[in-house]
């Protein structure tokens, strides 16, 4: 929970910046909230510096096993399955047999720092490559 910083530091995107994500709880704690927001960016002419995105944690049933839904200002909505492999990492990850790359999203926390990637399987792809890391401490 709370708010943290976000300097990016490697993937694919070859872009660089910073910004903030916020984790909260929403609804009546039925429902947990990541909103991000970038400050400084520098990046290819293709990447969109101007990025903002919702994520949302949820349960269909309360025994049943966490999902997310991912929106963003290009339009893009990712569903994902949530898993806790260690009590300070989370992944995301995409159905893979759904059209186009499998995305998987993961969060770490190490020491006061919580890191990022979010990366993609291209059909055919054997590993996951990186488009965007990140790290930053709380605020």
């Amino acid at each position: 929970m709370g708010t943290w910083e976000a300097k990016t530091q490697g993937g694919s995107a070859n872009a660089t910046g910073s910004g903030t994500y916020t984790f909260q709880p929403e609804l009546r704690n039925h429902i947990l909230a990541r909103h991000s927001s970038s400050e400084a960016c520098k990046g290819p002419a293709d990447y969109n510096c101007e990025h903002g995105d919702l994520l949302y944690v949820y349960q269909d049933a309360s025994a049943q096993s966490y999902k997310a839904i991912y929106f963003d200002n290009e339009g893009h909505v990712i569903y994902y399955d949530v898993s806790v492999p260690t009590a300070y990492s989370v992944i995301f990850l995409s159905d893979p047999s759904r059209p186009g790359p499998q995305f998987r999203l993961s969060y770490e926390l190490k020491g006061l720092n919580l890191s990022g990637k979010f990366q993609l399987r291209l059909p055919g792809q054997a590993e996951f490559k990186s488009y965007l890391e990140w790290s930053g401490a709380k605020k």
